[in-house]
């Protein structure tokens, strides 16, 4: 699958600490966990003497060992150690399957065969001006593909957010702009109007967005209020979405926030977007079918859906097959 090489985040980098942490990524149980040197590595997890969940034992002198007969795997996934047989030295073919991991925005990434796609960028993470953190996850009953076209999407805020990020009296959507680009794809002045766009606002505002589309299953949006309508002067955020596809149907999310807000404590931060998420979320999970559609005669669309049509041709062009149909 197209899929499978692509980059996936899979969990929290702090929550892989001294002990193993099972997660799944499209549908395939897999292992983190740390090696002596400190580097998170991600196994298959199934022990290849006899399948036991390599999740369920623990990091042992930096080896991962097997719950069932105590076999140790270092990081390369070699076998190191077999206690039934302490003078046996276990040949190269005694190893776990091991895949490809890395650290990147606060999670831990996992690509599950080789490709050449890069990791989703974002650009705000090397902006010293703006403050990060993460958001989540949510364990989401919806298709990867469907939670980012709402991401997307403004013709809700009026209605999912409504006294929030849209009001239903100011609901229309002016036109925008899409285009290609090496990632994916870019939809730029796209204009929302907002009684509260973010946790510092003072006014309803005009606020001016900018989406991007940086991978199959990753998107960034950046938004700008009017001036004098936040608390904050100058301010400006970005917000990266990341999505963990478990299964065709079912999603891990995440967002990466950067913010021109170095005062509020983190809880106060991820409490809006957590009440935006969660506004999301019921409506999501509500989609008939989950899969998004690639067939653009199965839905009805409209001028104010160009960002989301488009999204729907890029992952047809791509050969994405997992959450769509």
């Amino acid at each position: 699958m197209m899929e499978e090489t692509l980059w996936h985040p899979v969990a929290d980098a702090r929550e892989v600490a001294s002990q193993s942490l099972g997660v799944q990524l499209l549908e395939r149980p897999l292992v983190l966990w740390r090696d002596a040197s400190g580097a998170v590595q991600a196994f298959a997890d199934q022990c290849p003497h006899r399948g036991a969940r390599l999740s369920l034992g623990r990091v042992v002198n930096g080896r991962l060992e097997c719950p069932y007969h105590g076999w140790q795997f270092a990081g390369s996934g070699h076998c190191e150690h077999v206690p039934a047989l302490p003078s046996f030295v276990p040949p190269p073919t005694h190893c776990a399957r091991r895949f490809e991991c890395c650290e990147q925005h606060g999670l831990v990434w996992v690509r599950l065969a080789e490709g050449a796609a890069a990791l989703p960028e974002f650009r705000a993470e090397e902006d010293a001006h703006l403050r990060k953190l993460n958001c989540g996850p949510y364990d989401v009953a919806a298709s990867a593909p469907r939670i980012i076209e709402n991401f997307l999407d403004m013709s809700h805020f009026g209605f999912v957010h409504e006294g929030w990020l849209g009001s239903r009296d100011a609901a229309a959507i002016d036109d925008y702009r899409v285009e290609s680009t090496a990632t994916g794809l870019l939809a730029t002045g796209c204009k929302a109007w907002q009684p509260q766009s973010n946790l510092h606002s003072t006014a309803a505002a005009q606020v001016e967005y900018t989406y991007e589309v940086t991978a199959p299953y990753a998107a960034v949006l950046t938004k700008v209020p009017e001036a004098h309508t936040t608390a904050v002067q100058g301010w400006r955020e970005s917000i990266a979405l990341f999505i963990c596809p478990l299964t065709p149907e079912t999603s891990r999310v995440w967002f990466r926030l950067a913010v021109a807000d170095f005062e509020s404590p983190d809880e106060k931060l991820q409490a809006f977007q957590h009440t935006i998420f969660t506004q999301d979320q019921p409506v999501l999970e509500s989609q008939r079918p989950k899969r998004l559609p690639l067939d653009l005669r199965a839905e009805l669309h409209t001028a104010a859906d160009k960002a989301s049509s488009a999204y729907r041709r890029l992952l047809k062009k791509n050969g994405i097959t997992f959450g769509v149909c």
